[in-house]
């Protein structure tokens, strides 16, 4: 067996997949606590899906690439195979969106929440082990039975505790306990999936593995990971704004700015209030023989 390296740049790597599963965790936290209060299905539907981006994309699959870059064979090349690893991608956003969604629609259950959960951890498991059939090495990959049976119940445990935290959690506080539970979680079953690996290197096939390396990859997920975060942010200040100028059903609120069905109609507003406005007294003017 060849020999193995899972933290070859020390605790960078572990800290900033922790951190990755954290910041993931907490935002996807406060995006299901929006959806827990919006009045239509649609918005709840939108604030579902922000979080399955940010529970599925950040907390799950950016922290098991940050993970990965700590990966390495010394006595073979590491390479990775970009469609397979974009695979695991939309495994893991969709894996976690149908459990949102199964979750958090109709009244809250444990026999729902124990299914998605058990669905949404088929899911990230999915995610994991397809990314690991996109990482190449000169040599075959084997896995211990025992140990991925416990990343298995991991994945799913963590899954399903993440999803009764979606429908249960309210504050700042209690979301950011909720989201570090989250990533510790996260983070023991992607390296509990790790130590299950071993390699049987082919010295014979050094010069045939194919693939990007993983450090040139740190370009293309720091722009994913950019652009996950601008669309979540920029989706979530939208669903904010228009719930700010609504009544929380899709109608908009009325008000000085609302008037003649038109709720941005400056110039509606402004001819209104003039109508409404009281005309000034007529001022008496003196004589000048009453001075």
């Amino acid at each position: 067996m060849a020999e193995v390296h899972h933290f070859t740049y020390g605790a960078f790597n572990p800290i900033a997949a922790f951190l990755l599963a954290f910041l993931g965790s907490f935002f996807g936290l406060l995006s299901t606590a929006r959806a827990r209060d919006a009045r239509t299905r649609g918005r709840r539907n939108r604030w579902l899906l922000i979080a399955a981006f940010a529970i599925g994309g950040g907390a799950i699959w950016l922290m098991h690439f940050a993970a990965m870059l700590g990966f390495e064979v010394p006595a073979s090349p590491v390479r990775f195979d970009v469609p397979m690893t974009l695979a695991s991608l939309v495994f893991a956003v969709v894996a976690v969106g149908f459990g949102l969604v199964m979750v958090g629609h109709g009244r809250r259950s444990l026999p729902r929440t124990l299914v998605a959960g058990g669905l949404t951890g088929g899911g990230v498991l999915a995610m994991h082990y397809t990314g690991m059939v996109g990482m190449h090495v000169a040599g075959e990959i084997r896995y211990d039975v025992a140990l991925v049976a416990a990343s298995v119940i991991i994945a799913v445990v963590a899954s399903t505790i993440a999803l009764w935290f979606t429908v249960s959690v309210r504050g700042w506080a209690p979301i950011g306990g909720a989201a570090a539970i989250m990533a510790i979680a996260v983070c023991g079953m992607h390296y509990t999936g790790m130590a299950a690996l071993s390699v049987q290197l082919d010295p014979g096939s050094l010069d045939r593995v194919v693939g990007f390396r993983p450090l040139t990859l740190i370009l293309p997920i720091t722009l994913i990971t950019a652009a996950t975060i601008i669309g979540v942010a920029l989706s979530a200040l939208q669903a904010m704004t228009e719930e700010e100028f609504t009544n929380g059903a899709g109608t908009p609120r009325r008000g000085a700015h609302a008037v003649a069905g038109n709720p941005w109609s400056l110039k509606q507003a402004t001819i209104a209030t003039a109508v409404r406005r009281p005309s000034p007294r007529p001022v008496p003017i003196r004589s000048p023989t009453n001075g």
